[in-house]
């Protein structure tokens, strides 16, 4: 049976991610702060919510920055929320954050004066929204183009390579969705919390040997 490293740095909603990947057939699940345990896990995957400067400060404390980089190159790896944007090269939050650099691009924020078609909108973005999915990638199989995921944060992604996002949304601004290179694929959405379609992209990263 294979084994999902989800990593566990005290910033994560790792209990709803782990369950619907059981959910999903994924294999042996195995929430852990181990570095050997996840360099040993035949996939990866990065979840995060809250403030990306806490999150780096306990990315770096505990090595997983580079542990990153390392068992990202030779396995399925998925990065969810704040796990996606700690893979840029940096975030305007809390004044601005260095991140890991996987992915070239920043988070920005959306802003406090956020408006489309004369309407104010909320920020964070809070809610059911489309991604269009840009090429076809294994993690879209069976999952429709425009297909609505759960999304909950205030700072977006503007990706530095147009080539590596893979998904788009749009609130207000166009933002990365969905990043990918390699065996690395990233999402800003909480596929956990997506239903059906959330459930296929864990059902598709199970599946998934990490080519493209």
């Amino acid at each position: 049976m294979q084994t999902v490293a989800v990593i566990d740095y005290g910033m994560g909603n790792l209990h709803s991610v782990a369950k619907a990947l059981e959910h999903v057939g994924a294999g042996k699940v195995l929430i852990t702060s181990d570095a050997n345990v996840i360099r040993e896990a035949d996939r990866v995957v990065f979840p995060g919510v809250g403030a990306i400067r806490d999150c780096m400060a306990e990315i770096r404390r505990l090595g997983f920055d580079s542990l990153v980089r390392e068992v990202s190159q030779d396995r399925p790896f998925l990065g969810i929320c704040v796990g996606m944007q700690a893979l840029l090269d940096s975030s305007e939050e809390n004044d601005g954050v260095d991140c890991i650099g996987l992915f070239p691009g920043q988070v920005k924020f959306f802003g406090k004066d956020l408006h489309e078609d004369g309407a104010h909108l909320k920020v964070p973005h809070m809610g059911w929204n489309e991604v269009s999915q840009a090429v076809h990638h294994p993690l879209w199989h069976d999952i429709p183009d425009m297909a609505r995921f759960y999304f909950v944060h205030s700072y977006y992604i503007a990706a530095g390579n147009p080539r590596q996002v893979v998904g788009g949304g749009h609130y207000g601004v166009d933002f990365a969705a969905a990043l990918a290179e390699g065996s690395r694929f990233a999402v800003q959405f909480h596929p956990e919390k997506s239903h059906t379609h959330g459930l296929q992209l864990l059902q598709n990263f199970a599946a998934w040997d990490g080519r493209w």
